[in-house]
């Protein structure tokens, strides 16, 4: 089952970016892919069981989420949430540290389950860290969460018994330059095949409306890109960390480094990185979906109306606010229909926005968001890596 681009999605985020370009097509296609993912998934159900539960029974299996760049994001976004999903160890480690330094990160020889996200499968370090944990481990199974199917890391691992290659619709394998549909969908596809795959196409059909309220709320986005504020700090507790991570890069990439963009837990913020904090900063906190984690993220949300102002403070969440924040921050916005839902799955919504944002931000400082780096400073696939052999 495929995917590709409607015409209907080139012209859905006019206000946004009225060139049209594929980045903006692969931000509004979000809600449908997220659908067809939900039904790719069901379809694939037994073979993802086969493979995975077996292995998810074995108390002494440590899972390892890999990627680089926004792909090694997603393992950092998923790691803590599928750690108390799942009740074991769940290490997020980026595959530039696994090249870099394979025998700190594969210490122990632990049977190990080492999950692969990649958008294209061709960046140097997504085939090496395969072939150094095969090398390092006695144990060891691989999950791959790729976007392209032609890609090297799917074929490497086409035939193999120890290798599953989970199902992404076509249109996930994003042309733009910035991971927008790729991110989300494989943070939902890992997420239904580790957690179980039965609720996938409710869960995707949740989430799916959700976005599409929001990308109709593109106008008020593109009002607080408009500003052009020369910083802009993420904040998220838990697996929203890795989000607020997520949200930063893509506003760095889109931007070409013109705006400073920043992440942080809200707790880790006031131990130094609240320096960054001036007159032009726009903070965007990432309200958790737990009621115990949310009365650090309100906190922080009064700390700072009161020290920037209310304009310069955003609060994007699954849950209402309390009466006495509702009417304190300058843009908020909550997610509807998302009871029940781990903040793991609810902050590929709150990606639509940092998308959004990243995408206008772009576009208001005359940046072709498709190719933000003409000169080629920066790459869509990564280029200019030497892989140096590590010794047996």
């Amino acid at each position: 089952m495929t995917s590709s681009t409607t015409e209907a999605d080139q012209v859905a985020l006019p206000g946004i970016d009225p060139g049209g370009s594929a980045t903006s097509a692969e931000i509004a296609q979000q809600p449908r892919v997220w659908r067809e993912l939900g039904d790719l998934l069901a379809g694939a159900s037994e073979e993802i069981d086969a493979f995975l539960r077996p292995l998810l029974a074995r108390p002494e299996l440590r899972v390892v989420l890999t990627g680089a760049g926004s792909s090694a994001f997603a393992g950092e976004l998923l790691a803590p949430s599928l750690s108390l999903a799942l009740g074991r160890r769940v290490d997020p480690v980026a595959t530039t540290t696994i090249v870099s330094s394979p025998a700190a990160v594969f210490v122990g020889d632990a049977p190990t389950l080492l999950v692969s996200f990649a958008r294209s499968g061709d960046s140097p370090e997504s085939v090496a860290a395969v072939r150094l944990a095969d090398a390092q481990l006695g144990e060891v199974w691989h999950l791959l969460v790729s976007c392209n199917s032609e890609g090297e890391l799917a074929r490497t691992f086409a035939d193999d018994d120890r290798a599953l290659v989970l199902p992404l619709p076509a249109a996930t394998h994003d042309a733009g330059f910035a991971m927008t549909s790729s991110f989300t969908s494989m943070v939902l596809a890992c997420w239904a095949a580790l957690t179980g795959t039965a609720g996938a196409r409710d869960a995707h059909e949740r989430l799916a409306s959700a976005a599409e309220d929001l990308l109709s709320a593109a106008p008020d986005v593109a009002e607080l890109a408009d500003r052009r504020p020369r910083r802009v700090v993420y904040l998220g507790s838990g697996s929203l960390t890795g989000m607020a991570r997520e949200s930063a890069l893509k506003l760095l990439e889109l931007t070409a480094g013109d705006v400073l963009a920043y992440h942080e837990s809200p707790l880790g913020f006031r131990h130094g990185p609240k320096a960054l904090l001036s007159d032009d900063t726009l903070v965007v906190v990432l309200r958790s979906g737990d009621a115990y984690t949310a009365q650090y993220d309100d906190d922080i949300v009064t700390e700072l109306t009161r020290e920037l102002g209310r304009e310069q403070v955003v609060v994007l969440g699954a849950r209402e606010l309390p009466s006495a924040l509702a009417g304190a921050v300058g843009w908020s916005w909550v997610a509807k229909g998302l009871d029940g839902l781990d903040d793991a799955q609810a902050a590929v919504v709150h990606a639509v926005f940092a998308q959004l944002l990243a995408l206008r931000s772009s576009v208001v400082r005359g940046l072709t968001p498709d190719n933000p780096f003409p000169s080629g400073e920066v790459n869509r696939v990564v280029q200019g890596v030497t892989l140096h052999p590590f010794p047996a």
